[in-house]
């Protein structure tokens, strides 16, 4: 048994006295929550997106609320009202137009229904990052379709800078701007095999 240094005989002669009480600290409470990244995955060459397709598949299927926007991939003429949804969280967005973009703006002269549909599908992007209505969102082609002037680059670095910090996004796609680029968590450059 240990007796305490106020209650042993003879702790006054020897000039020691009692500490005061100390109230014990509230417990420590850690509060952890997922950091997401920003990731480019870009390439030399159109059709990068293939690369984090099973990453995006394995989310989905493990629970993951996931948009995968392919934003200048027309030809299925399917829009947001139009998007199939793959393992029950998946949600694939293309824009309503039926044919694929491969030429700048300025080049192109699109129609007026090209233009908007490509922003139909910013607009869903731009609402679900600031709103964090998915867990990963793909942004295939996105700075191109900003380098190709369909897209404009405050707008899409202003969402991408509100996005809620657990919500990770991939950018994939050949022309990535200087802006999005320095934003990026982990850069990954692909190469096709020799």
């Amino acid at each position: 048994m240990t007796a305490s240094l106020s209650s042993h005989p003879r702790a006054p002669q020897r000039g020691l006295h009692a500490l005061p009480t100390v109230a014990s600290p509230p417990p420590l409470r850690l509060v952890v929550q997922p950091e997401g990244l920003l990731q480019v995955h870009t390439a030399p060459f159109r059709g990068s997106v293939g690369s984090v397709l099973s990453q995006a598949l394995r989310a989905a299927g493990l629970g993951s609320r996931v948009l995968i926007s392919q934003f200048l991939k027309g030809g299925v003429d399917q829009g947001p009202d139009r998007a199939p949804t793959l393992c029950g969280r998946l949600q694939w967005l293309r824009p309503a137009m039926d044919l694929c973009i491969d030429a700048p703006a300025a080049e192109a002269s699109p129609s007026p229904a090209t233009l908007a549909a490509i922003a139909e599908v910013w607009e869903v992007c731009r609402s679900q990052l600031i709103n964090a209505s998915c867990d990963l969102m793909v942004l295939d082609e996105l700075g191109l379709a900003v380098t190709y002037g369909y897209l404009p680059l405050d707008e899409v670095v202003a969402a991408l800078q509100q996005r809620p910090g657990q919500m990770d996004v991939i950018l994939t796609g050949p022309a990535i701007p200087e802006p999005l680029m320095a934003m990026a968590d982990q850069v990954t450059q692909l190469r096709r095999g020799g």
